[in-house]
């Protein structure tokens, strides 16, 4: 049969229809979403340097993957039946399951079946892949190991750069032994992929850190840690230590003219929250012997719990307000802010942090530290003014830090630039490495070489990036975390928030934040990129003028005004560019970031929120209708579209700059086919996954509308809207896909059928909006669920008119008749189905949590779809997977267990609202249910009887 042409289109020929426009294993990818972020993050390529909201790979592999391979109804050359269709779609999603575990990441096996399967549907010759919105590079670097040409571009060169790190610089060494003197002997076999060039990185990294260390080593003096008796008393003696960091308070004089002295601001006085090892600061206002009759704050450290601070004594610093620690004064932070842009804010030694027998060892200031801290600052410091009108790094200049430099203390200024220094001399020790082992010299990097110029640029690269890692460590934006005793560093989000007490880490410590540790985790990542698969391009671009032909899109764009990425990137780029420029010159060309064309809406930079609304808008169509005069109707483009956690809670997916977002898709040429919910944060499975139905991001897949589509009116609208989700919904359900998701997907099919047309008219002859639209689908999406509610057995009828009435409610034996009877039922014969319980004359639903585990289903006369779906919840939720299977295999044949999973989305539906508890078991089991099914086949009948009864019938 030939099911090419989708529900709701004009007739004639109509491209395949890819997977991604059907169904995906979407729960499977949403798991492996979330699962990656809690995983060791050592070799991920988003550790290779910081770029902001990344996608998982586990999503990226599967859009890709979906988004080149045929859906099996598309092919009826090759599965003429609906069995063969569902047999082929169920190992194309178990290829899917597979490759987006991050365990499974260099699974060779998996990728060459992921591969295979992408080259047959493509004929042998898939398209070339490209992100114009490049970012952190996820889409380009997982379109390689998926086989796949890869580009990417961005209008900011630090994604470009890491981009170009990720796809470009890799293939270009692959399989090269390292040059490093001695390294190569380290391996006895080949080096595959780039781990050549991943052991260089850690090398030259190496040497660059211990030439700093001879160099600036005595600004990091040891720490000198009392020696213990075996009574706990100081002995006298003392054992050096390495620090770990110097914890440092901001000050500023205080304004009360009896007082003058130097306040600490401070947000904590703890150090350590952990049991048994609590930590804290305690400040102490005594005469500064340097200066006669003036008061100056010593610092010392406590122990006892008893006497820790409280919340009503710990730290100077409020919200709004400071106090001094001396005479109390309340000081705003106007005072603070205009002496910080006056005189600048000074800062006192509070802690030295050192490493001990696993465990942190805080002791007070002494002269020699304070003393060591005291660097002039270094020529060649970063100068460039910091943005003062945007929200994401204004604090810097409101407390007095107008440039870039001024974000760093100077003995940090003087360790990133002694290390960028060094970015020269390690490209000239590559070089010279590299024609020693014979090597040709070739042309640069820059200029498309690769040998040996090349590869002394290859690796510098990386170095500096290292370096760049280092700054958002080593910043007096950096934090101490109490709780875990660690640091947090300059970008725990989107933004630069002012820091009172800052920390001040050792870079040639061995803990966190320290130059080696950087090198490390970049080297790591190289090592797990596909740089023996293809050949990728990164470059610097606007997306609005680039090229497209003969690119398939899957991009991740900026979303509105949620991130600034350019004012917050100069952080980064300031530094790359000190020792980048010559290496990088097409990207590293100005002073700072090209910001006048970044797509995001800022109203400082367009005059308001109406003007930068519109920027964005304007901006955003102009992209894809650009990128739509090239667009190959043969497969669908991919984008993420990232909701803000606001747009969320306040609208849902029903928000304001969702209908926009569509609408300006729409408005460039473009019909969207699908649109899939992809989470990374869960709150875990069973119960409380169904509490999170919203996604943090949605993938759409879309096709050039036709030239010639035409227009329809109302009616025509709904009467394509029913068939096409009709027909749409066993198929998504084939998927593992949550309940809480479906009503997502379900937007996919049906803006197809809005899309598809240049205009779907009013009955007033106006032209039907997105948002109209949107909630049309919705309706109709619950017209069908009503529709096929009359299809059901009658008990199921009974309890579903039952929940929407009264829900868990008891009521009177009364209500229970009156509904019973119209459908030919008994109370009693309902109850003895075990979904109702009736007696004293009062009647309610049984939750599935209460219902009896001991349940039967072999010895069970009244099976109904509401029981079984309840007991394979209850099951699930409560005992796993292998459970819910064994119960599975007993109701096979007895119930229709398609009609099963159906009603579990049906009840996690009406439920949600009312009782999200009792509606995330449904949800659990709706996710679940690829895997309970596949479990439950493997189940022999005689060993279900053997796990009901404990021997073989």
């Amino acid at each position: 049969m030939n099911i090419a042409v989708q529900p709701g289109m004009p007739s004639g020929s109509v491209p395949r229809r890819k997977l991604i426009e059907v169904s995906l294993p979407l729960e499977d990818i949403n798991d492996a979403s979330a699962h990656e972020k809690s995983v060791p993050r050592k070799g991920h390529p988003a550790t290779m340097h910081l770029w902001w909201a990344p996608r998982p790979l586990a999503s990226v592999r599967a859009v890709l993957f979906s988004q080149l391979v045929d859906d099996p109804s598309s092919r009826p050359d090759l599965f003429p039946t609906v069995e063969e269709q569902k047999s082929e779609r169920e190992r194309l999603h178990s290829i899917i399951r597979r490759i987006v575990k991050w365990e499974n990441t260099n699974d060779e096996r998996a990728y060459r079946e992921a591969r295979e399967a992408i080259l047959k549907y493509t004929g042998g010759n898939p398209p070339a892949i490209l992100d114009p919105f490049s970012g952190g590079g996820t889409i380009p670097v997982e379109a390689q190991r998926l086989g796949l040409e890869a580009g990417g571009s961005d209008l900011n060169p630090v994604p470009a750069l890491k981009t170009r790190a990720l796809i470009e610089i890799p293939p270009k060494f692959a399989g090269q032994a390292p040059v490093f003197p001695g390294a190569a002997e380290t391996q006895v076999t080949d080096w595959p992929r780039a781990t050549g060039l991943a052991e260089d990185v850690l090398r030259y990294g190496v040497w660059m850190r211990d030439q700093a260390r001879e160099r600036i080593g005595h600004l990091y003096p040891k720490a000198q840690v009392p020696v213990l008796g075996r009574d706990g008393n100081p002995t006298g003696r003392h054992t050096e230590a390495t620090v770990i960091a110097w914890l440092w308070a901001r000050t500023v004089t205080c304004p009360n003219p009896a007082c003058g002295i130097q306040m600490p601001l401070v947000r904590s006085w703890w150090l350590s929250k952990k049991k048994d090892k609590e930590s804290y600061i305690i400040p102490e206002v005594v005469a500064d012997i340097t200066a006669p009759g003036r008061r100056r704050v010593k610092f010392t450290i406590g122990h006892d719990p008893k006497q820790a601070p409280t919340k009503a004594n710990d730290g100077t610093m409020a919200r709004s307000a400071a106090h001094c620690v001396a005479c109390a004064t309340t000081v705003e932070l106007k005072y603070i802010r205009d002496e910080a842009k006056r005189v600048g804010l000074d800062a006192l030694l509070m802690v030295t942090i050192a490493e001990g027998q696993r465990k942190r060892i805080y002791l007070a200031p002494t002269s020699e530290h304070e003393e060591a801290a005291q660097v002039v600052r270094p020529d060649g410091a970063p100068s460039q003014l910091v943005p003062t009108r945007s929200h994401d790094v204004d604090r810097l200049p409101m407390y007095g830090m107008p440039t870039w430099a001024d974000a760093f203390t100077n003995r940090q200024l003087t360790a990133l630039t002694t290390l960028s220094d060094l970015v020269s001399e390690a490209r000239e020790m590559v070089l010279k490495d590299a024609l020693t082992l014979g090597r040709p010299q070739g042309d640069t990097l820059a200029r498309g070489g690769s040998g040996a110029e090349a590869y002394a640029d290859a690796v510098v690269t990386y170095l500096s990036m290292a370096i760049s890692k280092l700054a958002d460590w080593s910043s007096s934006i950096c934090s101490w975390i109490n709780g875990v005793e660690k640091v947090r560093n300059t970008f725990p989000r989107h933004a630069i928030a002012m820091t009172w007490d800052y920390i001040e880490v050792n870079v040639f410590s061995n803990s966190v934040g320290n130059f080696g540790t950087h090198i490390d985790w970049i080297s790591s990542g190289l090592n797990t990129l596909p740089a023996d698969q293809v050949t990728g391009t990164s470059q610097q671009a606007n997306a609005a003028s680039r090229d497209y032909a003969n690119l398939l899109i899957s991009t991740d764009p900026p979303y509105y005004d949620n991130i600034g990425y350019s004012d917050l990137s100069d952080f980064f780029y300031v530094w790359l560019r000190r020792s980048l420029r010559s290496v990088h010159p097409d990207l590293f060309g100005t002073m700072l970031a090209p910001k006048e064309e970044e797509l995001v809406a800022n109203p400082y930079r367009h005059g308001g929120k109406a003007n930068a609304a519109k920027f964005f808008e304007e901006g955003f169509e102009r992209v894809f209708t650009h990128a739509r005069q090239s667009a190959s109707p043969e497969y669908p483009i991919t984008v993420f579209y990232a909701f803000k956690q606001s747009e969320l809670e306040k609208e849902g997916m029903s928000s304001t700059g969702w209908s926009t977002f569509l609408e300006g898709m729409i408005k460039s040429g473009w019909t969207i086919t699908a649109t899939w919910p992809v989470r990374s944060e869960r709150s875990g499975r069973m119960i409380s996954v169904g509490t999170n139905a919203l996604a943090s991001s949605i993938v759409l897949a879309l096709r050039p509308r036709e030239e010639a589509a035409p227009a329809t009116d109302r009616t025509g609208f709904l009467t394509a809207l029913h068939a096409a989700l009709k027909e749409a919904l066993p198929r998504i359900r084939e998927g593992a896909i949550a309940p809480a998701d479906l009503r997502q997907t379900i937007l996919g099919p049906g803006m197809g059928v809005f899309s598809r047309y240049a205009r779907v008219l009013e009955d007033d002859g106006s032209t039907m909006s997105v948002k109209t639209a949107l909630t049309m689908i919705n309706h109709t999406f619950d017209s069908l669920q009503n529709e096929h509610d009359a299809e059901l057995d009658a008990d199921t009828q009974f309890c579903l008119d039952w929940f929407r009435s009264y829900g868990w409610a008891t009521r009177p034996y009364g209500d229970a008749e009156s509904l019973a009877v119209p459908l030919g039922l008994s109370v009693e014969g309902i109850a003895r189905g075990g979904s109702l319980t009736s007696g004293a004359g009062k009647v309610s639903l049984t939750k599935p949590q209460d219902l009896d585990p001991r349940w039967d289903p072999a010895r069970d006369d009244r099976l109904s779809l509401w029981e079984v779906t309840c007991h394979l919840a209850r099951a699930y939720a409560t005992k796993g997977r292998e459970e819910a299977a064994r119960l599975m295999a007993e109701v096979k044949g007895r119930v229709d267990l398609d009609e099963v999973n159906r009603l579990a989305t049906r009840l996690y539906e009406l439920m949600e609202p009312q009782d999200p508890s009792t509606a995330g078991l449904f949800n659990g089991l709706g996710g679940a249910w690829a895997d309970v099914s596949a479990t439950s086949t493997t189940l022999r009948p005689a060993a279900v009887a053997e796990m009901l009864f404990g021997e073989e019938n």
